[in-house]
């Protein structure tokens, strides 16, 4: 039987993606952001090539693959590593995945280019664009320039050092690139279902350093210009670009775990986050081992094939 490690790749995305909540809470924000994000492109592209190594092992049995690569059939149909079942289901799972990868990443681009061409055509010469409507909105679009776009219904629903608040968070957004981490997360999650909290996860990490960012010395007027900024914006909704990024709707969650915008309010009324250095080292750790696992699988498919070449 093949090696039990060597599925390691397909089996810790699972324990990444039950560690992904209490990580974006527990860590700093900026930290959060980066591990989350670089963690969920490691698992997935070190899942991705376990699948097509054994994909390529199921391969190998095939007549016309072992002879143009003059590969004894004896050799092969004696290693589990090239039990057809198993490549079967790899094979179609990797092809799926790839699909996936391949619609995520042009929805994503789509809407980033889309973004970009609606903040060149925005009013105003400066970052920030003020758009005559009653609905409450904030938002920042990625560009070369980004801009933030605020209408004049949020404008009136905050106070002036409110107000403050509110476009250093956006500013945040432009000057962090969030939009290339969050982008990133989904394409991952894409590959890999099981990384699918990782997407909310990196977007909730993102809120979390634009409000830090922008929280200063006063962090309760910051919670407070949050809370009523995202409030605001549900009362009636606004016109938020698909790529926008910034203070987004309250997202009530049912049951008994707060929803993101409860979650931010409460880490702006307690101090800063401290680093946590060993709960990054596990995480590094978890995504060494699963690099680690689809390099052997691939070295054992090399050897396999060098073995049946001699045979």
């Amino acid at each position: 039987m093949m090696d039990l490690d060597g599925f390691l790749p397909l089996v810790l995305p699972a324990v990444m993606a039950c560690a992904a909540r209490p990580l974006s809470g527990l860590l700093p924000p900026r930290t959060g952001t980066w591990l989350l994000t670089a963690t969920g492109v490691a698992l997935a592209l070190a899942s991705t090539a376990t699948l097509a190594v054994l994909a390529l092992g199921g391969a190998l049995r095939l007549p016309l693959i072992a002879k143009l690569g003059h590969l004894s059939e004896h050799v092969l149909h004696h290693a589990t590593e090239t039990s057809p079942a198993l490549a079967t289901v790899a094979g179609l799972a990797l092809v799926a995945s790839l699909a996936a990868a391949g619609h995520a990443a042009t929805t994503h681009i789509r809407a980033l280019l889309d973004g970009a061409r609606t903040a060149r055509g925005l009013p105003g010469e400066g970052i920030l664009a003020v758009v005559e409507d009653d609905a409450a909105d904030a938002f920042a679009l990625p560009g070369r320039p980004g801009r933030i776009v605020v209408s004049t219904g949020m404008l009136a629903a905050l106070d002036p050092a409110e107000r403050d608040v509110l476009l250093a968070h956006e500013h945040a957004h432009l000057a962090g690139r969030h939009h290339l981490f969050r982008t990133a997360a989904h394409i991952a999650a894409a590959v890999n279902p099981l990384l699918w909290p990782l997407r909310g996860a990196v977007t909730y990490t993102t809120e979390r350093w634009a409000d830090e960012s922008a929280a200063g010395t006063d962090r309760a007027r910051a919670a407070r210009a949050i809370g009523k900024a995202a409030l605001a914006r549900n009362r009636r909704p606004g016109l938020s670009h698909p790529s926008a990024l910034g203070i987004g709707p309250a997202l009530a969650r049912r049951g008994t775990r707060p929803g993101p915008l409860p979650r931010r309010v409460a880490a702006l009324l307690a101090p800063p986050p401290p680093r946590r250095g060993l709960l990054v080292a596990a995480t590094v750790v978890l995504v060494v081992l699963s690099v680690l696992s689809a390099n052997d699988g691939a070295i054992d498919l090399h050897q396999l094939i060098e073995h049946a070449q001699a045979g």
